[in-house]
């Protein structure tokens, strides 16, 4: 969720503070504290950082929710850009809080719908109040060059997002990076209609407070609560509607009031979807996302497709690493998990891909001449770079959940059967933790698969490399005993028997055998027809689930196995289906069912397969 994203800053910006100057900014840069008025009269609070050497500077600016502080005009951030190489560039850095938020005025509104025709001064949005308030900089500081580049990451990345539709002229640059984007499909709240509790229930509770005015520090939690094991505690806690009693929100949170009454994909959902307003985009765009980022994968790779599908004369470039939620923005990230990348993957975004990019579109310097996709291929450990995303060259190779456990090349007839118990969901990942468990999205799935609630098809040992470049297709064939059940995808790669150890692995750890996450995702099945009206399975009735799991860029190699896992639970990452057609949020224990689900041997799953990777 977005508040990890707060957590990882604020440690990565401390481990640079200990590397620079301790007051390079400070010596380098005037800092003035202001407050620019929107065309509906909402005044919102403006940091503004000017180089002190003479020149004329382009403008970079952040919008965000999470503070533009420190406040007051001799209190000096200790790191400002995207990265330490843009900082000491030199340009106008401008950081704002958003409407209702910190020291702004106004209300806030969660992911706030875009207005497409607006006919007067009080229709506004993030459009509108970024317009605003470059309008106003560009008058207002001296020494500009007229130019103006946007960036932020998760939220931050959806205000920059914004600012494309209805852009203001001086805007030459945009990296919406992790950006959230459409919240019931694939980011944050939900996927695929299945709500994400672990992440948002811990954000919330700092998030959704409501405010008397503007403040510089939001006072406390919502509620107290501790917990070790969060499989355990959220077990106890039961529905999610419980999530409501005195102890807990007790209907104190507006977004998660808003996040429980809105639980298909209605008209609250589909105005907060910013794809569909992506038209005509000509700015240069630089979106970026990380393939181990369990917040906003879906955002990145969204975004990317929704500007060049809507415009073919468009300036968009896409960069996936091996990146968890922000990891771009680290000075180092050569591990993750059991994986070694071999290099330092944020350094080569930050010199090679995020500060050209700037520089060229803002001050004229240098070169931008990155490819349409720069992707991190997580196999071999290499960067590869595309003329297009999906590769040109890539086709769809479809594998059968087949008989024998095994992933077969025709369907065969018959099932595989397992019991799904609400009672006893199957866990998102191996060990106990309290929050969520940032390795989990390349994690060892031994754990899951010894449990009979969890099928498991693989392929034999494979003879030759198999690269795969782009999204997956899933296609269930089911029934089941009740009337409604949530299905879990897992495509992992197989290490062999034979693999050794990586560097420095913790005693007991083990790579032979290893089970690697590649990607997994979940559908709630009553939406498998329609988002908006969801559907009853016909007990006993065959029917069929299709949905996609986000793009991947990884090559299984010879001697290493393709394996499916499918379940039914994937807790307490996302909530439990009761698995009765029901309001989930609505929904009480005694509601909550055993199920007998069946897949069929005609499942299948379409990979992306190029014969090269480059």
């Amino acid at each position: 969720m977005k508040y990890l994203f707060l957590t990882f800053l604020f440690f990565h910006c401390q481990q640079g503070h200990a590397q620079q100057k301790e007051n390079y900014v400070k010596d380098n840069y005037i800092k003035t504290d202001t407050v620019i008025a929107m065309r509906d009269g909402i005044k919102l609070y403006t940091v503004i950082y000017i180089p002190k050497e003479a020149g004329n500077y382009p403008i970079l600016m952040e919008r965000t929710p999470y503070s533009a502080g420190p406040y007051g005009a001799n209190n000096y951030a200790w790191r400002i850009g995207p990265n330490e190489n843009l900082m000491k560039e030199k340009y106008i850095f401008v950081y704002q809080d958003v409407r209702g938020r910190y020291m702004s005025e106004g209300v806030n509104l969660e992911v706030t719908p875009y207005i497409a025709n607006k006919k007067s001064n009080t229709d506004v949005d993030e459009s509108s109040d970024t317009f605003d308030s470059i309008d106003w900089l560009l008058k207002n500081i001296k020494n500009n060059n007229g130019r103006v580049g946007l960036y932020g990451i998760s939220y931050p990345g959806f205000y920059a997002t914004a600012s494309l539709p209805g852009a203001h002229p001086a805007i030459k640059a945009v990296s919406p990076q992790a950006p959230v984007t459409d919240e019931f499909i694939g980011d944050d709240a939900n996927h695929n209609g299945a709500f994400f509790l672990l992440d948002n229930f811990n954000f919330m509770n700092y998030f959704g407070q409501e405010r008397k005015g503007p403040v510089k520090n939001y006072k406390g939690l919502l509620f107290n609560t501790s917990y070790k094991d969060a499989y355990d505690f959220f077990l106890k806690l039961g529905p999610v509607s419980n999530t409501q009693s005195p102890g807990y929100f007790n209907h104190k949170s507006y977004i998660w009031n808003e996040y429980l009454q809105h639980s298909t994909y209605d008209d609250y959902w589909q105005a907060r979807n910013i794809r569909t307003h992506l038209k005509n985009i000509k700015i240069p765009t630089l979106v970026v996302g990380g393939w181990f980022d369990a917040e906003d994968l879906f955002g990145a790779l969204h975004t990317y497709q929704a500007i060049h599908q809507q415009e073919r004369n468009n300036q968009v470039t896409l960069v996936m690493g091996p990146w968890t939620h922000g990891a771009w923005a680290s000075k180092d990230w050569t591990f993750y998990a059991s994986h070694d990348f071999g290099s330092n993957t944020s350094k080569y975004f930050q010199d090679s891909l995020e500060t050209p990019f700037f520089n060229y579109y803002l001050k004229d310097k240098g070169n931008f001449n990155a490819s349409k996709a720069n992707v991190f291929e997580t196999g071999n450990y290499q960067w590869e770079h595309f003329d297009s995303w999906p590769p040109q060259n890539m086709s769809y190779r479809d594998y059968y959940l087949g008989s024998d456990m095994k992933l077969k090349k025709e369907a065969t007839e018959g099932f595989e059967t397992y019991i799904s118990d609400p009672a006893r969901p199957v866990p998102y990942t191996n060990g106990i933790y309290s929050h969520r468990n940032n390795d989990y999205m390349a994690e060892d799935q031994r754990f899951a698969a010894v449990r009979p609630d969890v099928l498991l098809f693989e392929t034999d040992t494979l003879k030759q490399d198999l690269s795969l470049a782009g999204p997956i297709l899933i296609e269930l064939n089911v029934s089941m005993s009740g009337t409604d059940a949530d299905f879990i995808v897992k495509l992992i790669d197989v290490l062999p028997e034979y693999e050794p150890n990586f560097k420095n692995a913790p005693r007991g750890f083990q790579m032979a055998g290893y089970q690697r996450l590649v990607r997994a995702d979940v559908m709630r099945g009553k939406f498998r027809n329609s988002y908006e009206k969801p559907e009853p399975f016909e007990p006993g009735k065959t029917d069929q689930v299709k949905f996609i799991l986000n793009d991947v860029a990884h090559t299984f190699k010879r001697g290493h196995k393709i394996m499916i896992q499918v379940q039914s639970s994937w807790f307490p990452l996302v909530d439990r289906n009761p698995q009765v057609f029901i309001n989930i949020p609505d929904a009480k224990e005694n509601d909550f069912k055993k199920e007998e689900i069946k897949i069929y041997h005609s499942s299948k799953i379409s990979l992306p397969v190029v014969n090269e990777i480059k």
